[in-house]
């Protein structure tokens, strides 16, 4: 394989090989979190769990914001903008990975706004649900019923798309869904979450801490 073709292959979902291959050195929330930033830059086309070389056009007008939350402590794993038209409505939210600093952090954000946080304890089930997104009146997804992020089959999962060690770094880690309870509003959200990772010690924030 000359290196030409090494830096320009992909798999079947069409993300390139050769930055699927720097996730294998990524064994830190904070490394996971710079690789992501990148991804939401269009500085990279693979990232784990994403079977498209790209996010979608939703994402696009919260990426700048989510490539600074990755920078500040956050591994983002799944968000949304809000959304507010006829058929449609969503509440903006944001969740991820984080130290047990970070999620005290933004459960304490939750006491003094009106943002909610859910933050899981790692290895924690919680079963219940909140409504973020509605279509025509039906609840399609919802917030708070994780099955435990990093289980038996999402723990393989992560290894096989990322590295084993990030995998397990992820098990131990909190797990936080944070969202806004006003449906369509926008701006709140990913700028409160921010402030708040900031105000944290940078020595909680540093790759390989």
């Amino acid at each position: 394989m000359t290196e030409d073709r090494y830096t320009t292959e992909r798999d079947g979902f069409g993300r390139l090989l050769a930055d699927r291959e720097i996730w294998r050195q990524a064994g830190t929330i904070p490394a996971a979190g710079e690789l992501t930033a990148r991804w939401l830059e269009g500085r990279s086309e693979y990232q784990p769990g994403t079977f498209a070389p790209r996010f979608d056009d939703e994402t696009r007008a919260i990426a700048g914001g989510l490539a600074e939350l990755n920078r500040s402590g956050l591994f983002t794993k799944e968000s949304q903008p809000g959304v507010l038209s006829e058929g449609h409505a969503q509440r903006a939210y944001v969740t991820g990975f984080c130290s047990v600093e970070s999620a005290a952090a933004l459960l304490e954000l939750s006491g003094r706004t009106d943002l909610v946080t859910v933050a899981h304890a790692p290895g924690e089930a919680n079963q219940s649900s909140i409504p973020v997104t509605l279509r025509d009146g039906d609840v399609v997804t919802v917030l708070g019923s994780s099955e435990g992020p990093v289980g038996d089959d999402q723990l393989r999962d992560w290894a096989e798309e990322a590295n084993e060690s990030l995998a397990l770094v992820l098990a131990d880690s909190w797990y936080v869904e944070v969202f806004d309870p006003v449906w369509g509003r926008n701006g709140v959200l990913l700028p409160a979450v921010l402030g708040t990772l900031a105000d944290l010690e940078p020595a909680t924030l540093q790759p390989g801490s």
